[in-house]
C-alpha cells in the first residue's frame, strides 16, 4: 500500500505519496478547489491510504476520500504541531509530514463522524449564532432606553413589554427609526429562532439518549441534545474521564518528579457544550441534593473556590451523562 499526506487548503492543495517501504515517490501542489486534486489521487493505480488534518468541511472531504483510498485518516492539527516542530514549515513539508505519520502509523487523530451527526452539530451551532443575534438586538433596544433616561419595565419582552415599547415616546424621528428597525429585526430573529428549535426537536426526538439525560435535574433539551451529538458514539470513549477533557473540562497540567501543577481548564473541544453543561451544572445544584453535595464538597464552605466548583461539577456531570449513554440507563438519585 502506498501512503500519501495531503496538505489541504480551499485554493490549492499539496500532497506526497510514500511507496509501502516509505520511500518518497512524488510530492505535487495541485491548485484549484477539492475537485482537482481529488482527480489526481484518483489516478493512483496502487492501493493507497491518505492522511490530512482537520479543518472546516474535514467531513465532507474525508467521506469523499473514501471512495477514492482504501484508508482514509483525519490527524489532530494541533498534536502533529507537538509532534513535528519545526521552524520549516510549508506546504511541501506538512504534506510530507503527515505522509511519514501515516507510513508509521503514528497519526494523532480525530473523530470523524457521519453525514447526519455533522448536519446536527451544525444546526445547534447554527442556534446559538441566531441566539447571540436576538442577544446584540435586545441589547441595542436597552441601550436605546438608556441614552433617553427611560426606565425599562420588568417583562421588557413578553407581548405586553413590546408593546410598550413600539409606544413609548422618543425624541427624534431618528431614535424612533432606529427602535422601529431594532424591534423588526427582533421579530424576526424570533421567528428564525423557533423554525431552528423545532428542526432541532424534530432531530432530538429521532436519538433515545437525549430523553436519556433530560432525566438528571437541571438538564434540558438543549444541553442534552448537544451531548448527544458531540459524543455520538459513547464506546469510542475508553472511559468516562477521557469526556471531561474531550469537552475542555480538565486542568492544565505541568508536571514533573514530585511537583505537579495545575492550572485553568484546557477550554478544547466545542465551547457550546461546555457553556450549556455549566448551565446545566448551576440548575442541577438548584434541584438535585446529590450535585449540590459533590458541588458543596469541592467548594469546601470558600466562596474562593465556588468557579472551581461549578467546572469540577460539569465534569462530573459530562462523566455521568457519557456513563449513562454507554449503558442506557437513566439517571439514579442517590438514596
Amino acid at each position: 500500500m502506498w501512503y500519501v499526506g495531503l496538505d489541504v487548503h480551499a485554493k490549492q492543495s499539496t500532497y506526497c505519496v510514500l511507496d509501502e517501504r516509505g520511500k518518497h515517490l512524488q510530492t505535487r501542489t495541485v491548485k484549484g478547489p477539492w475537485d482537482r486534486v481529488l482527480l489526481d489521487l484518483a489516478a493512483i493505480k496502487e492501493p493507497w491510504a491518505v492522511c490530512f488534518e482537520a479543518s472546516i468541511g474535514y467531513g465532507v472531504l474525508a467521506t469523499r476520500l473514501e471512495k477514492l483510498a482504501q484508508r482514509v485518516v483525519v490527524a489532530h492539527p494541533g498534536q502533529v504541531r507537538l509532534i513535528f516542530r519545526s521552524k520549516r514549515k510549508n506546504d511541501r513539508v506538512d504534506a510530507e509530514k503527515l505522509a511519514k505519520l501515516l507510513f508509521l502509523d503514528e497519526v494523532p487523530t480525530v473523530y470523524v463522524p457521519g453525514v447526519d451527526v455533522r448536519s446536527w452539530r451544525a444546526l445547534i451551532q447554527h442556534r446559538e449564532g441566531v441566539v447571540e443575534k436576538r442577544t446584540q438586538v435586545k441589547n441595542a433596544l436597552r441601550s436605546l432606553l438608556r441614552g433617553q433616561g427611560i426606565v425599562a419595565p420588568t417583562r421588557l419582552w413578553t407581548r405586553k413589554g413590546l408593546a410598550w415599547f413600539q409606544s413609548v415616546e422618543l425624541p427624534t424621528e431618528a431614535d424612533r427609526l432606529r427602535r422601529d428597525l431594532a424591534l423588526e429585526e427582533l421579530q424576526h430573529v424570533q421567528k428564525q429562532l423557533k423554525r431552528v428549535e423545532k428542526a432541532l426537536k424534530e432531530v432530538a426526538q429521532q436519538h433515545p439518549g437525549v430523553a436519556l439525560l433530560m432525566t438528571i435535574p437541571g438538564v434540558g433539551i438543549r444541553t442534552a441534545e448537544a451531548v448527544v451529538a458531540y459524543i455520538d458514539d459513547p464506546k469510542r470513549f475508553a472511559r468516562s474521564k477521557a469526556v471531561g477533557s474531550y469537552f475542555g473540562l480538565v486542568p492544565l497540567q505541568d508536571a514533573s518528579a514530585d511537583k505537579n501543577r495545575l492550572g485553568h481548564i484546557t477550554k478544547q473541544g466545542p465551547t457550546t457544550v461546555r457553556r450549556l453543561v455549566t448551565e446545566a451544572a448551576w440548575q442541577g445544584i438548584r434541584r438535585s441534593p446529590e450535585v449540590r453535595a459533590f458541588f458543596e464538597r469541592v467548594q469546601r464552605d470558600d466562596p474562593q473556590r465556588k468557579k472551581i466548583a461549578i467546572v469540577a461539577t460539569a465534569h462530573y456531570l459530562v462523566r455521568v451523562m457519557h456513563a449513562m449513554l454507554r449503558d442506557g440507563r437513566g439517571w439514579q438519585q442517590a438514596a
